[in-house]
């Protein structure tokens, strides 16, 4: 034939190894080898896809390239059949090729008829072919690099010489089920090369049958990676279970946190097993009516999927209640989506009353368990400063017990040290839990009772104290007789300090000891001093009505440039009598009066037309602030009534700051954490008044929303007396910057101080020494001046 037929068929005879053992004229026409030359050539020379006889003859041939005479190439069918002799044992092929026209075979069918030997070298993984007795027959590429063998090594090789001697049971098995029961079968194993590297492999196989025969064709997969990763994953397990301290791992469904895991820590500190707690939301722990503050953090993180830590009190299974500190952290899937959680959970109770314990015998009377002098001072100074702020009224009581020494005489001083604990406890029964019962020395006690509605109160409280020392004390059989003497004084009629009402307290104790006993105040005037404060009382209430309330501007510098940056509201009383007078002087009488809501009304008022007012001069971005006394901003519409102002003056957020000192926010953490989100949605800032003058709670300070800290005045005069050289101020300014706050420093008077705090960083200045509070029309002179000189 000149050209190739499509239906051209020929048909020739090889032997074992595929090797031509017959030629007939139409093979030579048909592939341009002479019957002289075909004899003893390979029949794979013909095929164009360089495959391998063992895979051509495991396969049966197939629909693959050929070359033909001329140098042509072209698709034909290959048909090996295997031969056999009279004695039944094989010997040789039939070879058949058809050429079929490719236009009459499928896209499909051509796709089928792809020698496998065509294909396996594609494949991720290890392709082999083995028969009965184990020997390779066809096998890719990846199988020589794994195995680091030739191709005759591996068709010498035998198929259970690579695995190792433990898993050789267990392959042959398999393998026999492959053959007998036509089971597809994995297993793992270690493949170690003949240079001794070692592979982990995931190896499989199924029965193919082909020409009569069958064959287990399989794939092996390379499993470094997930041995890799499972080893980890088993280090990580290890580790969670070897942890001390409990570890918890919810799934997040919804608003639920369903818990996955836990440890043994988590066992032994919960006490509840693992099957009890997996599966339940964790929030199941909980201990009802304790820590509601850290839990809404708790609910809050979870709700925006961020990091939390927080300290409060779980339940154990047995209904004991321990200390937990808990630091959640959210797992992030591949799509950055929160799918899980991990919860630390510590058991700090050890720690917390260690804690307790140290700070109470710190603060506290060995014998008694009372208050000691330390921490009496600290409540006092507290109690007073409260006061001050909030127009209330604190009595001192000093308490001393009659004839104490001739009870020691008489009975022993086991006695009295009986009889001091019994006194102590009366003393606790009779006050309220806000009051503070401390001994002061011997058989001194002093009392502070804070929030004294009137002198009154406060005479009934003292008689009854009196009378709970009048019980006789029962020791070793005997009735022994106690009495007291009780001197009274009172903020802020008597003392303005603490160490000033305890002195007049014992002079008023001493007075009335030598008069027989009982109960007696310090000041013999107090109905006059009443009477005075009653008129003041009377006066007030005609006070805005009279027009006599006006308020003062002072000035707020930036310390670098010398600008002004805001404004305090300053108020000032023009008494028809007295004069102008200073807040300090009559808010006291209007708390106890009921007009500090009013005068505060008045205030914020005032306050916001004055910032409207310099807003219509074209006098933006100066704020101003404006205090406010703990009975205005705890009382119900206080930040409904500053909205309201807000909008009807026309005052952008930020344009008016509430000024609240740092001691009444921290009395109440509470109510200040409310305050402040509060005043944040209604556009008001919040500054913190006497910041570092009494106790500071820097914690609690980062959870509120708070503009600015004005240093406390002490710490700003304490420039002036040590010459330039206040830690106190250095380090308020340095703690203020941590919080990622402005610091203003006020109240200052000298050259010294601003000196000191422009070197140190403060923010602000205000104080004399810049200017005097200003009426409105004297603050729009100052700025036009400023404006005019620019």
């Amino acid at each position: 034939m000149s050209i190739i037929e499509p239906s051209a068929q020929v048909c020739f005879l090889t032997d074992d190894e595929g090797k031509v053992a017959t030629w007939n004229p139409a093979c030579a026409e048909l592939f341009g080898w002479t019957p002289g030359q075909a004899p003893g050539r390979a029949l794979t020379e013909l095929v164009a896809d360089n495959a391998r006889w063992p895979a051509l003859a495991a396969a049966g041939g197939g629909r693959i390239r050929m070359r033909f005479s001329g140098g042509r190439e072209g698709f034909a069918t290959l048909t090996l059949l295997r031969q056999y002799g009279a004695d039944g044992e094989p010997h040789g092929w039939s070879a058949g090729v058809v050429i079929t026209p490719s236009e009459s075979v499928s896209e499909a069918e051509r796709v089928g008829d792809t020698p496998l030997s065509a294909v396996v070298d594609l494949l991720p993984g290890t392709f082999y072919a083995l028969n009965r007795e184990g020997r390779f027959l066809l096998w890719n590429h990846n199988l020589e690099r794994l195995t680091e063998m030739t191709p005759d090594e591996l068709a010498a090789a035998q198929v259970m010489d690579m695995f190792e001697p433990r898993d050789r049971p267990l392959a042959a098995e398999n393998i026999r089920r492959v053959f007998e029961e036509g089971a597809e079968v994995s297993m793992e194993m270690n493949y170690v090369s003949r240079s001794g590297r070692e592979t982990p492999m995931l190896v499989g196989g199924a029965r193919v049958a082909c020409n009569g025969d069958q064959y287990l064709f399989g794939m092996g997969i390379d499993i470094a990676k997930r041995r890799e990763k499972e080893r980890q994953l088993l280090l990580s397990e290890r580790a969670l279970h070897a942890a001390s301290n409990g570890i918890v791992i919810t799934r997040c469904v919804g608003s639920d946190n369903i818990i996955e895991y836990v440890n043994p820590a988590f066992e032994r500190i919960a006490g509840y097993p693992a099957a009890e707690a997996i599966g339940h939301d964790a929030r199941f722990m909980q201990a009802p009516n304790f820590d509601t503050h850290e839990r809404s953090q708790v609910r809050l993180a979870l709700a925006e999927r961020r990091p939390v830590n927080v300290v409060f009190r779980n339940m154990r299974k047995n209904g004991e209640i321990f200390w937990n500190d808990l630091n959640i952290t959210p797992v992030r899937d591949e799509h950055g989506e929160v799918t899980h959680f991990i919860g630390i959970l510590q058991d700090v109770t050890a720690t917390k009353q260690r804690t307790e314990h140290l700070e109470h015998e710190i603060n506290h009377d060995p014998l008694t368990g009372l208050a000691n002098r330390t921490l009496l001072w600290d409540r006092l100074d507290h109690a007073v400063h409260l006061a001050q702020r909030h127009g209330a009224m604190v009595a001192t009581v000093l308490v001393d017990l009659d004839n104490f020494k001739t009870i020691n005489d008489t009975f022993g001083h086991e006695a009295g040290d009986v009889v001091l604990k019994v006194v102590a406890r009366r003393l606790q029964a009779a006050v309220r839990d806000s009051d503070t019962v401390a001994r002061m020395s011997g058989d001194e006690f002093v009392l502070v009772l804070v929030d004294q509605p009137s002198v009154r109160f406060t005479l009934r409280m003292a008689e009854r104290l009196r009378r709970a020392m009048t019980t006789p004390v029962a020791f070793g059989g005997n009735e022994i007789p106690v009495g007291a003497s009780l001197g009274v004084a009172l903020f802020p009629q008597d003392g303005a300090t603490p160490a000033e009402l305890v002195r007049a307290a014992d002079m008023a104790m001493y007075h009335v000891k030598g008069n027989g006993g009982g109960v007696h105040f310090y000041s013999p005037e107090m109905r006059s001093a009443s009477q005075k404060r009653a008129a003041l009382a009377d006066s007030i209430r005609s006070a805005i009505e009279h027009d006599e309330l006006f308020l003062l501007f002072q000035p707020r510098m930036d310390a670098r440039s010398g600008k002004v940056r805001g404004f305090e509201a300053l108020l000032r009383w023009r008494h028809p009598k007295q004069g102008v007078m200073l807040p300090a002087a009559f808010l006291a009488e209007a708390e106890e009066s009921g007009k500090m809501i009013e005068i505060g009304n008045w205030v914020l008022d005032q306050a916001c037309a004055f910032l409207q007012e310099l807003r219509q001069l074209g006098y933006t971005g100066l704020p101003v602030s404006v205090n406010v006394s703990h009975r205005e901003y705890s009382q119900h519409g206080f930040i409904p009534g500053i909205a309201e102002r807000m909008q009807r003056y026309g005052l952008p957020p930020g344009s008016l700051e509430i000024e609240i000192p740092e001691a009444d926010l921290i009395r109440n953490p509470g109510l200040g954490r409310d305050l402040s989100a509060q005043l944040r949605e209604a556009g008001v800032a919040l500054s913190l008044d006497e910041f570092g003058k009494g106790i500071s709670d820097l914690s609690f300070l980062r959870q509120l929303s708070v503009r600015q800290v004005k240093l406390s005045k002490a710490a700003v005069h304490e420039i002036a007396r040590e010459g330039g050289r206040s830690c106190l101020a250095k380090t308020l300014i340095d703690i203020g910057h941590n919080l990622d706050l402005a610091v203003v420093g006020e109240a200052v008077e000298t050259e010294a101080q601003v000196e000191f705090l422009r070197s140190h960083g403060c923010d602000q200045l205000q104080g004399q020494w810049f200017s005097e509070p200003l009426a409105p029309e004297a603050v729009r002179r100052m700025l036009d001046q400023r404006n005019h000189a620019r």
